[in-house]
């Protein structure tokens, strides 16, 4: 329970972030992130609820992280300082 708990807490905000930057779209990388997350539940690695609302925590703080860098890279790139 422990080490899932831990990836449920760091896994989808580093997983967003990382599909953000690859593909530079928030929407793109947020719908990746919830297929791995589905994935996951699907095969029985989910066991509690507590996992599941963890993992949308998550989820939300990687989502406003990467708006944050697409919102400070879109105005590096425009001259905006």
């Amino acid at each position: 329970m422990g080490t899932k708990l831990l990836l449920a807490l760091f896994g989808p905000a580093l997983l967003v972030i990382l599909f953000t930057r690859v593909t530079y779209s928030r929407f793109i990388a947020m719908i990746l992130t919830i297929a791995l997350i589905a994935a996951s539940s699907y095969k029985g690695y989910v066991d509690t609820w507590l996992i599941v609302i963890v993992d949308a925590a998550s989820l939300t703080v990687g989502l406003w992280y990467a708006n944050r860098y697409m919102k400070k890279n879109n105005d590096k790139m425009r001259g905006v300082t």
